[in-house]
């Protein structure tokens, strides 16, 4: 997966433009980290101390700028996608590997906007999803072979739930942070042949899912 400041070819960038890149790349990531992916370009613009000329000169498009913020993000996804398909039992690597990205979807509103929306013109997001299903696929077979997953669930069954319950994440984090742990266990019980046992993390409280279902309506202004 090769980044857009990478291509091959590329005029080496002076050392004013790339401090102007750094700088923007890090606002950016600042921005999206707080706001998601629809932050104001002026805004991260604005952050950078430039202008949004020099923004739009070094990211055309909002897709170039969400590459270059999210490209490392992505190659370790793609890793952990990897690494779980060599793990010999496939509940195992099924779960370690969504355990590891809910983790990222947690912890980064921006990372979750990435993964779980469609954002066009960001290359190396094409390509994760694409090796996303495939190695959920995989796992989902093997783990039905091994008898350790319901014989009728298929790759789309488990694309969906995990993609619905990933949107949720940003609210369940900011009221409880490890509250995801406790539903994603949930979620991936229903997957299961029997289901595990005691779920981690505690249930939410009344007050505490009242608070996730407003944060979970209609976007506030920002």
């Amino acid at each position: 997966m090769t980044g857009a400041s990478e291509r091959k070819g590329a005029a080496p960038l002076r050392r004013d433009a790339r401090r102007n890149r750094a700088l923007l790349t890090e606002a950016a990531r600042e921005v999206f980290a707080e706001q998601g992916l629809d932050a104001s370009l002026d805004e991260i613009a604005r952050r950078a101390g430039v202008g949004n000329a020099t923004l739009y000169r070094h990211f055309p498009d909002r897709g170039a700028l969400v590459e270059a913020v999210f490209h490392e993000t992505l190659a370790e996804t793609f890793r952990a996608g990897e690494k779980a398909r060599e793990c010999e039992d496939a509940w195992t690597g099924l779960t370690t590997y969504f355990v590891s990205v809910f983790a990222g979807l947690a912890a980064d509103r921006g990372a979750n906007d990435l993964m779980t929306t469609g954002i066009p013109g960001v290359p190396s997001l094409e390509a994760l999803h694409e090796q996303n299903r495939e190695t959920v696929r995989l796992l989902v077979e093997r783990a039905q072979r091994q008898g350790t997953m319901r014989d009728d669930i298929t790759t789309e069954d488990v694309l969906f739930v995990l993609a619905a319950l990933g949107r949720t994440v940003p609210a369940l984090a900011a009221t409880a942070p490890d509250a995801w742990r406790r539903y994603l266990g949930l979620s991936l019980d229903g997957l299961r042949t029997e289901p595990a046992g005691g779920l981690p993390a505690p249930a939410l409280t009344r007050d505490e899912l009242g608070t996730v279902l407003r944060d979970l309506g209609p976007h506030r202004t920002r």
